[in-house]
């Protein structure tokens, strides 16, 4: 442990973050958001994803959490149900992240939330096949594993949790963790995306009817990403979220929340009424909490860090989905065919970056690109 906290500390400020794995990776981009953040996967080469969390690199790993838990992000979207073990949210991602298990019981015992565990049944980890023969370990990948389980936890707390483990960050391997997760799961989640891509090749992996599918929108600011532009996910952008007395005080767009036009893939049917200013496929739908600097608590490795990214807004949405018990049935149209401000809290302020059609950066009432059509405002646009 004190070995891991002191590579943390010395390769998160460092001019260049990398990826913290033990795997002969590409170095990730060297785009920060600040000083005080740092990505923490491998950037994403032609045909592979990359996971979109981000780590705060100015608190060091600790013994007890100090970002936003359970009670602050149910009490920020109005949830007040804690779920049933009907649903189960399927967490997609790659490689393998050994301690995910111990963990989460960590989060949950400390949060005070009843244990999710393979003996119990409410837990179950699989390879991208549904068998037992797990990647290797990757360590960024390994901490987006971990911000996932306990945001699906934080949310949805008697939901069974499966975790999928690709063998690789390839969209093959992951779209075959996720057609499995699909097919045993109520609800998907993949915090991860690569650049604006076409359905006609990868949308089988995600057109799953009656199966609610998140994806993450990307976390370089403006700029469309993929599975966030398929049409048959829905895509989740990040906010910048302030509690004030243990209630929701504001929302602003995450600057590093992505949004845009997809190229190539269809526009949702509900989008033609919000003027997204796109013919096509337009990004994000919905948003949640993502700012590293207004980041959530996640135990890994035995230790407590504040993440952040669009990497935490896409399971909490898929949570929320769960939450709703509302799988079956339900289309990427449904929050817009909700949409309003007795299900959606409209985040109308700040900006993800510069591009050619205001609304795709830019906040504004109604629809926006980097946080669609708001943040939940309890289920019922879910």
């Amino acid at each position: 442990m004190r070995i891991l906290r002191t590579a943390l500390a010395t390769l998160f400020t460092a001019t260049i973050a990398c990826a913290l794995s033990p795997s002969a990776q590409a170095a990730p981009s060297p785009v920060a958001l600040d000083h005080r953040s740092a990505k923490v996967c491998a950037a994403a080469a032609p045909g592979t994803a990359t996971c979109h969390a981000w780590v705060r690199t100015d608190v060091t790993a600790a013994a007890v959490p100090a970002g936003f838990g359970p009670s602050d992000l149910r009490a920020a979207y109005n949830l007040t149900g804690s779920g049933s073990a009907s649903q189960t949210i399927a967490i997609v991602d790659a490689y393998d992240d050994p301690t995910a298990e111990a963990d989460l019981a960590t989060y949950r015992s400390t949060y005070g939330l009843a244990a999710c565990t393979t003996a119990n049944g409410c837990f179950k980890k699989v390879d991208q096949n549904g068998g037992t023969s797990y990647p290797h370990r990757n360590t960024g990948w390994a901490q987006e594993i971990s911000l996932d389980l306990d945001m699906a936890s934080a949310i949805c707390p008697n939901c069974k949790i499966l975790l999928v483990e690709a063998k690789s960050n390839s969209f093959a391997n992951l779209g075959t963790a996720v057609n499995y997760a699909a097919t045993h799961a109520t609800v998907v989640s993949n915090s991860w995306g690569g650049g604006d891509a076409a359905d006609s090749t990868y949308g089988s992996y995600f057109n799953h009817p009656g199966v609610p599918i998140t994806a993450s929108s990307g976390d370089n600011g403006y700029g469309a990403s993929y599975p966030a532009t398929s049409q048959y996910v829905t895509a989740v952008g990040g906010t910048h979220l302030v509690m004030s007395g243990g209630a929701r005080s504001s929302e602003t767009v995450w600057s590093g929340a992505g949004s845009g036009c997809s190229a190539y893939n269809t526009a949702l049917s509900a989008q033609s009424t919000f003027d997204t200013g796109c013919a096509k496929r337009a990004e994000a739908d919905v948003a949640a909490v993502a700012d590293p600097n207004t980041g959530v608590s996640v135990m890994y490795n035995g230790a407590w860090y504040i993440f952040g990214g669009t990497s935490v807004s896409a399971p909490i949405i898929a949570s929320v989905y769960a939450l709703a018990g509302n799988g079956a049935g339900t289309t990427p149209n449904y929050p817009y065919q909700h949409a309003g401000s007795a299900n959606f809290y409209d985040v109308t302020s700040g900006s993800n970056g510069s591009c050619p059609t205001a609304q795709w950066c830019t906040a504004r009432a109604g629809w926006d690109g980097p946080t669609g059509v708001g943040t939940p405002n309890g289920t019922g646009g879910f």
